[in-house]
């Protein structure tokens, strides 16, 4: 392919004492052969997969790794109690019927994947970027995928007894034996799932509750959609933004507390396997944004699509992508305006200027008014009152 093959161009000869300082710099490109690229437009595919193909290469390992992981048999031998001596269950909460599920595992998975592309496609009604779309689900597939192991493995070394447990395990407490931790405990009321006589496939998953997966999926990808509809709206920034983008961000979150509390309702879940796997569905969400996007909470950058081979300078000025955003209120997303910030905040990817409209104590508004940022009572010069 033409872009795997590097061009040789004959290069008129250096000066004599710049001559080893390029010799450097040749040197250091052949070394890493990561050349700088433009997001300003879109790159072919073999710059594209150039750019990506080690993450492509992570994700399938990741992938791999999840899965063996999940068709693993539990690895702890966890204890647990049947009924007393008079035939009352000792732990009516894992005795729930086995019940079918109200949204399978594929259904969530899917949905965390699917809704936050079609909504990133759509965003680009405006924002018209290949960056934008790429940093987008390149970052949600980290969240999905980096969670989903995070959890499987979880489920495999520690686990936890589902709320249909008993009904499922079916114990006979007769083929308790004396080798392991059949009959242990106080007044010997523990067993292990040697007593169990169900389908084995279905016991071993009803010792795996800890932490779900389906809530799990649904964080990592709705928290995600969340701080990206944020970032592209501008809900929190600096002007006043009209409700319906506050509902707008908060619907993917709402479908995510969906998706886990269902699982209280089909009982294949307690409460606090639903919370862990928010927790660790949300964490992942963070995290995978901010390695995209150049902020999570800083309006003034969090909607910018980070590049990977150039570094971000926090400045908006000139910066490539510094518009790419959805709304068009209080500035956002105008030619020549960083933003909604004029000319105060700099310069981007990997370049920057000597100059900058941006106030000491401040950073100007949409209309140029420099905006300060004093405390309260501090002596002002009439300048910078203006």
């Amino acid at each position: 392919m033409r872009f795997f093959n590097r061009n040789k161009e004959t290069a008129p000869p250096a000066p004599p004492g710049h001559a080893h300082k390029a010799d450097k710099i040749r040197t250091s490109k052949r070394s890493h052969g990561r050349e700088p690229y433009s997001m300003a437009k879109r790159p072919s595919f073999g710059q594209w997969l150039k750019c990506t193909w080690l993450d492509i290469v992570t994700m399938a390992v990741m992938g791999a790794i999840g899965l063996g992981v999940y068709m693993a048999d539990p690895a702890p031998s966890r204890s647990f109690a049947v009924t007393f001596a008079d035939g009352e269950i000792v732990y009516p909460q894992f005795a729930y019927p086995l019940r079918d599920e109200i949204i399978p595992i594929w259904a969530a998975a899917l949905l965390a994947a699917l809704v936050p592309i079609f909504i990133f496609l759509v965003m680009q009604i405006r924002v018209r970027s290949f960056w934008d779309v790429n940093n987008a689900v390149i970052g949600l597939l980290y969240s999905l995928i980096c969670a989903a192991v995070f959890q499987v493995f979880i489920k495999w070394l520690i686990g936890g007894l589902r709320p249909h447990f008993l009904d499922v395990c079916q114990p006979d407490i007769s083929l308790a034996d004396d080798l392991g931790y059949n009959e242990k405990g106080f007044q010997q009321i523990y067993y292990t799932k040697e007593i169990c006589t169900g389908d084995k496939r279905q016991i071993d998953d009803s010792l795996e509750s800890m932490p779900s997966g389906h809530t799990t999926a649904a964080f990592a990808g709705f928290i995600f959609l969340y701080l990206y509809l944020n970032a592209k709206l501008k809900v929190f920034s600096n002007y006043h933004p009209a409700m319906w983008k506050l509902v707008a961000i908060y619907a993917p979150v709402l479908g995510a507390c969906l998706i886990g509390g269902a699982l209280t309702i089909d009982e294949f879940h307690n409460w606090y396997d639903v919370l862990a796997g928010a927790i660790i569905g949300t964490i992942f969400a963070f995290s995978s944004y901010r390695m995209v996007y150049a902020a999570v909470w800083d309006f003034r950058f969090n909607h910018i699509p980070l590049n990977r081979r150039a570094p971000f300078m926090y400045t908006v000025e000139g910066a490539e992508l510094a518009n790419a955003v959805f709304t068009r209120h209080a500035g956002w997303g105008a030619t020549g305006l960083g933003g909604g910030l004029g000319h105060g905040v700099g310069h981007g990817h990997g370049h920057a200027h000597g100059h900058s409209g941006t106030h000491p104590d401040g950073y100007n508004g949409h209309n140029g008014a420099l905006i300060p940022r004093r405390a309260v009572g501090a002596r002002h010069e009439p300048a910078t009152m203006v």
